[in-house]
């Protein structure tokens, strides 16, 4: 990869599939936390796909909360 300075550095990467894997094989109790989040994130977005209504409500729900008008 190449570095802030224009030199070229290895670099070990992982795309974001490996790094949500990675995180999820962690055995410690700080990651918990991180893990209960990206379950339920993901269990909304299966919940979105589903039913493509639900991600309206959330959005404006959000908008609302914001601070906008409705």
């Amino acid at each position: 990869m190449i570095a802030p300075d224009g030199k070229r550095r290895k670099t070990q990467c992982a795309n974001a599939e490996n790094v949500l894997r990675i995180i999820q094989s962690i055995p410690s109790p700080k990651a918990e936390p991180f893990k209960q989040w990206l379950a339920r994130v993901g269990y909304e977005r299966l919940e979105e796909i589903e039913n493509p209504e639900l991600s309206m409500e959330w959005m404006q729900a959000l908008y609302e909360k914001k601070g906008y008008g409705s």
